[in-house]
């Protein structure tokens, strides 16, 4: 199977069962590291509720990230500007960080905005950065989504755990999700480095926060 990051050939290396029914084919590959499933034939399935039912930390993540993106944004970057929240599900990220004072727009084409009605992006506003939460382990076409968040803006914030190495078995690592099949794309470090240099970006983590940026001062 082909990398959908780099374009090199991955090499399968285990199969495990999705959503208790079917048998799926993971790949890796070796030249950037990036973890993928086969053609993912399951997603209508899997998706029949956005936000997975085995997601029970849903709110109270949204408060933590809404508390480390507040800290981010005002040491970093033009506070005072406009910013999006891409995939971003019900809108509770959205509300919360109006709520600290900053101007966020909401924008997910697969969830009803329930909570920042009014506040949904006009896709002809500029915006200092973008934020997307637990959303690159979902995308089915890494790189495509990539250049849709970079003519948003070349500064984005995102989460999504790392992939270990040695890579774990299906049944050693939770972030598989078997359970709801959502999460089809895993990212090693070498992954996300390779992406950052394709787009001439500067990349740095902590933990499983990520940035990608056009901007030398952040360290």
């Amino acid at each position: 199977m082909i990398c959908k990051i780099c374009g090199n050939q991955s090499n399968f290396i285990f199969s495990a069962k999705i959503l208790n029914k079917y048998n799926i084919k993971y790949f890796n590959c070796p030249q950037c590291g990036f973890l993928q499933v086969e053609e993912p034939f399951w997603l209508q399935e899997a998706y029949a509720q956005p936000i997975n039912i085995s997601d029970t930390g849903y709110l109270q993540r949204n408060i933590g990230l809404s508390k480390t993106t507040s800290a981010i944004l005002t040491l970093f970057f033009n506070h005072k500007e406009k910013f999006l929240d891409y995939a971003g599900g019900y809108g509770v990220f959205v509300r919360l960080m109006r709520d600290i004072g900053f101007d966020f727009y909401w924008q997910d084409k697969y969830t009803q905005n329930l909570f920042a009605r009014g506040f949904e992006w006009n896709s002809t506003d500029e915006v200092e950065a973008v934020t997307t939460f637990e959303s690159f382990e979902h995308f089915v076409q890494p790189m495509e989504e990539m250049k849709k968040l970079l003519t948003i803006s070349k500064n984005i914030i995102f989460t999504t755990e790392l992939l270990p190495d040695p890579i774990p078995k299906p049944n050693e690592w939770w972030y598989y999700g078997l359970d709801h099949g959502q999460h089809i794309s895993f990212y090693s470090e070498r992954t996300l480095k390779f992406i950052a240099e394709k787009y001439s970006l500067n990349y740095l983590h902590h933990g499983n926060i990520h940035i990608f940026t056009e901007k030398k001062n952040i360290h």
